[in-house]
């Protein structure tokens, strides 16, 4: 409304206009799922070690790519779980795939150990967040940010227990992407929960409360308030 009191014309008001976009965390959770395995491929020796270059350019083509994807869509969907979980999810194995893909196979680097339980300690971040409303999304962002500093654990000592785990959390990871993406994909192409995806809630009026519930705060979301 405006209020002519204000000096306001009727064209000078705030137009806001919903674009329906379809939810990107089914794809960045698919993309979870193959790098993962990808890797747990090399720590469990289902492959050479030869191999690593082979599954480093796996992740950089395909996983890295489409979780990039997932998080510019979750910026334009206002999701700042998906945004920031694929995002750091994005960069985390970006980085990991290029120094597979340019050292020596079966090699351990400290520094890629440190930086990986330091994306472990970022990823906590979204993880926390979406406790309130995604509880399914949340617990695979934790099971990767256990992932990572596993992992990291293994290229800091080059251990092979810390190793075998980090294979081991891996296969977990990647089994809960994948009941995470399909349960979301389900959801979104029938419209029904079919596949429980254990929403708290406070998260069950985004996908069952009235067009009015849902834009009651649009006006105070980012990129619409003046100030961020």
């Amino acid at each position: 409304m405006v209020n002519s009191s204000d000096g306001l014309r009727p064209a000078d008001a705030t137009r806001i206009v919903l674009r329906p976009l379809a939810s990107p965390l089914p794809m960045g959770f698919l993309a979870l799922f193959v790098a993962s395995l990808l890797v747990c491929a090399l720590q469990l020796r289902w492959v050479p070690v030869t191999q690593g270059h082979e599954l480093a350019l796996g992740v950089l083509a395909f996983a890295v790519p489409l979780q990039v994807i997932a998080c510019l869509y979750g910026f334009l969907c206002r999701d700042v779980v998906a945004s920031t979980g694929m995002g750091v999810l994005a960069g985390t194995w970006a980085t990991l795939g290029v120094i597979m893909l340019t050292s020596q196979p079966g090699m351990t680097s400290p520094g890629l150990g440190i930086l990986l339980v330091v994306a472990a300690g970022a990823l906590l971040v979204p993880t926390v967040a979406a406790l309130a409303s995604k509880a399914m999304a949340s617990m695979v962002l934790a099971a990767a940010a256990a992932r990572f500093a596993i992992s990291g654990g293994y290229e800091l000592t080059s251990s092979p227990g810390w190793r075998s785990a980090a294979g081991v959390c891996g296969v977990v990871v990647a089994g809960l992407a994948l009941y995470a993406a399909l349960a979301a994909e389900v959801d979104s192409a029938t419209r029904r929960s079919v596949l429980p995806l254990l929403r708290p809630a406070a998260g069950k009026p985004v996908v069952s409360g009235q067009l009015a519930d849902q834009v009651a705060t649009l006006p105070r979301e980012p990129g619409v308030r003046q100030q961020l």
